[in-house]
């Protein structure tokens, strides 16, 4: 099985004309995500490589019956996508886009939650979601993933993302869903939200989770894991040597005071029992042996 995303998910590209969401729309489509159409305002009737293009979400999904969107479009028109793919009732949102306004995110994110919650968002600012083998909406790139199971990842990091894909790929133990959750402060959907999927999800047996510095969704995981989570997990948390008071690469990634630290959200993941790693591979050579031992 998969959380969220499986091979009958049908995906909108928001922004498929453009040069990033054509590139990336079409390499998802290659690796065999069905993606049914595009949106882009003022160029519906035209088509990217044989997809048809729409003028608005809602024609797009009534002809098309997709349920999933990728948003790739500028931070500015950003939320009034994520918006319109909600109104026009698709249930995963997956939105890459990198410098939207904090402000904007708490407006949509809360406006989602409460006027949409039927749509899960994934990002902003992140590199989007893959169920190897069946289903890839985003950046991730579909060679590293090898379908199978056992292991779920989440990770904050896109690049660890994908190393942590890696890791595991290279000796040979399948993933079956990788969820990158993205670094902004305002993620639609977090640690807790994949865990719960997970933890509901037979075909995964373990987890392998990607932590960072600043904010307190690691900590609030590790209080999930304790009380919520029968199966086991591998943790790593980038930044540990960072300085407080410098935002590092994300803009959630920012120690203020005695919070957000790396080694107060590793302190609270052991205690909760969860396998901590001091570097990506390590973490990835902990979640092989312990597949190993099943």
């Amino acid at each position: 099985m998969s959380i969220f995303v499986d091979e009958n998910t049908k995906v909108i590209v928001q922004g498929l004309t453009g040069g990033q969401g054509r590139f990336h729309g079409l390499r998802n489509r290659d690796y065999g995500t069905k993606v049914v159409a595009g949106v882009t305002p003022g160029k519906g009737g035209t088509d990217v490589d044989g997809i048809p293009v729409f003028d608005t979400m809602e024609e797009a999904v009534a002809i098309t019956g997709a349920n999933a969107s990728f948003v790739s479009v500028p931070p500015r028109f950003a939320g009034d996508a994520v918006l319109e793919a909600a109104r026009a009732g698709v249930s995963l949102v997956v939105c890459i886009t990198e410098f939207i306004p904090a402000k904007d995110e708490a407006y949509f994110y809360n406006l989602l939650a409460n006027e949409f919650p039927g749509t899960r968002l994934i990002g902003p600012n992140c590199p989007g979601i893959i169920s190897p083998g069946k289903c890839n909406i985003g950046i991730t790139s579909g060679a590293i993933a090898l379908p199978g199971g056992p292991v779920g990842i989440v990770s904050r990091s896109g690049t660890l993302t994908y190393q942590a894909i890696h890791e595991l790929s290279q000796q040979n133990v399948g993933q079956t869903t990788c969820v990158g959750i993205g670094g902004d402060p305002v993620p639609g959907t977090n640690f807790i939200d994949c865990l719960a999927a997970f933890e509901a999800d037979a075909d995964t047996k373990a987890v392998l989770m990607i932590g960072e510095i600043g904010g307190s969704e690691e900590e609030k995981a590790a209080a999930f894991i304790a009380d919520h989570f029968s199966k086991p997990v591998v943790a790593y948390i980038a930044g540990q040597t960072a300085p407080a008071g410098k935002k590092m690469g994300h803009a959630g990634a920012i120690i203020s005071g005695s919070q957000g630290t790396a080694s107060a959200k590793m302190d609270a993941l052991k205690a909760a029992g969860v396998h901590v790693a001091p570097n990506p591979t390590v973490a990835g050579q902990m979640m092989v042996d312990i597949v190993r031992a099943f």
